[in-house]
């Protein structure tokens, strides 16, 4: 009947605190996903709105005939 056990229910704490010490949670997990997903977009926001203004600058140059 020991193999069925886990069929009775228990104490889910000691159970987590037991068999998965040591593993990331679940909510942890998504939260790290998250948290990386929303630096890589801040990054990429930043890059773009670099590569954006460094575009422009070149376009007002141009206009203005001091770089071609």
């Amino acid at each position: 009947m020991g193999f069925l056990s886990w069929l009775g229910g228990g104490d889910d704490r000691q159970l987590a605190q037991t068999r998965y010490a040591g593993r990331e949670s679940a909510t942890d997990r998504a939260a790290r996903v998250e948290r990386k997903r929303r630096e890589d977009q801040r990054r990429n926001h930043h890059r773009q709105a670099a590569k954006a203004d460094r575009e422009g600058q070149r376009w007002e140059d141009r206009r203005r005939g001091l770089r071609w």
